[in-house]
């Protein structure tokens, strides 16, 4: 058996090499560049292909792999908002990915960012490169006053509602399918409810039809001025023009972001000394209120190696017939 991973980074390959040393029957092989039509050709001969793209996939592509003979496209990342699953289902492609590689790699970055947006710390670091050595006017809230708002407790949702439960705050929480079995660390309500209520708002939720967009103008405006949000999961969840325009108007008191709505074409993009092609990056890397961070939640020793594995093993076992509990489609 062969199987090609794409877009591999060097901090993978330890992973991989390990995975490899456990498996000497399959034989790997990793790659640098996307899946896309100039490059679908360069999987002839191979049984099975993961990818972790940034892009999206060609509808071109997808004939082509059933005609490579492939049986399943796997992605080593939980959002698979890349691939177009009706083709990919119409073209006999089982599609999976990893949805829980590590949730407490993204809740425990949820809590940093919380913790330097509470403690000021962004305005503070502004200070000190000005040799302001001042205290005064940036006084912090300790986390037990809080009350912390989660929209989407899934598997990461929930993980950073323990974290911050145990740590005094009071949590609420929306999600589309409420899972009672947390009703010992947080109330669900409302979408509504949890915008006005909450004094910092964790958005961990799946990029889909329903979800983009999910915090527009008037979600935004349901919140408190002196509320935070932090989005953890997918840029355009947030409607980022609206974002923007709240922050400028002082309608909430900051955000944080470790991904937005275009970062492909930036975020893990080595942009010194060139123009950044975002507008809206721009604007928000100028407010010292908004933390911004290239989408690293899942970047921790642990979700790396799980990526990995996780993946390797479901295509090992959707290119033997067999079945996998993370298929998609």
């Amino acid at each position: 058996m062969k199987i090609i991973l794409l877009s591999v980074r060097d901090d993978e390959l330890p992973a991989i090499k390990q995975w490899q040393e456990k498996h000497p029957d399959i034989e790997l092989q990793t790659a640098d560049w996307e899946l896309h039509p100039d490059t679908v050709d360069r999987l002839q001969g191979f049984d099975g292909v993961i990818i972790q793209q940034r892009s999206q996939i060609g509808d071109e592509v997808y004939p082509e792999l059933k005609r490579l003979g492939f049986k399943q496209l796997t992605s080593r990342t939980a959002g698979f908002d890349v691939i177009n699953m009706p083709l990919a289902t119409a073209n006999n492609l089982k599609v999976s990915n990893v949805p829980a590689y590590s949730p407490h790699s993204v809740a425990e970055l949820a809590l940093t960012h919380t913790m330097r947006l509470i403690r000021q710390l962004p305005l503070f670091d502004a200070r000190m490169q000005e040799q302001d050595f001042r205290w005064q006017g940036l006084q912090a809230a300790e986390i037990s006053s809080l009350t912390i708002g989660i929209i989407g407790a899934g598997r990461i949702g929930s993980t950073t509602a323990r974290i911050f439960h145990s740590l005094g705050a009071q949590v609420i929480a929306n999600d589309t399918k409420p899972n009672h079995e947390l009703d010992d660390i947080l109330t669900f309500k409302t979408k509504e409810e949890v915008l006005q209520e909450a004094d910092v708002v964790c958005l961990h939720v799946d990029l889909n039809e329903t979800s983009k967009n999910l915090i527009d103008a008037q979600a935004l405006s349901l919140m408190k001025p002196s509320a935070y949000i932090v989005n953890e999961c997918r840029g355009p969840v947030v409607d980022t023009d609206a974002l923007i325009q709240a922050l400028e108007k002082k309608q909430i008191a900051g955000a944080a972001l470790d991904t937005l709505t275009g970062e492909e074409n930036f975020f893990n993009v080595d942009l010194r000394g060139k123009e950044i092609p975002s507008e809206q990056l721009k604007k928000l890397r100028s407010m010292d209120n908004v933390i911004i961070t290239p989408h690293i939640g899942f970047y921790t020793n642990i979700a790396v190696q799980n990526m990995v594995d996780i993946s390797l093993d479901d295509a090992v076992s959707l290119i033997q017939g067999q079945s996998c509990d993370h298929v998609l489609n």
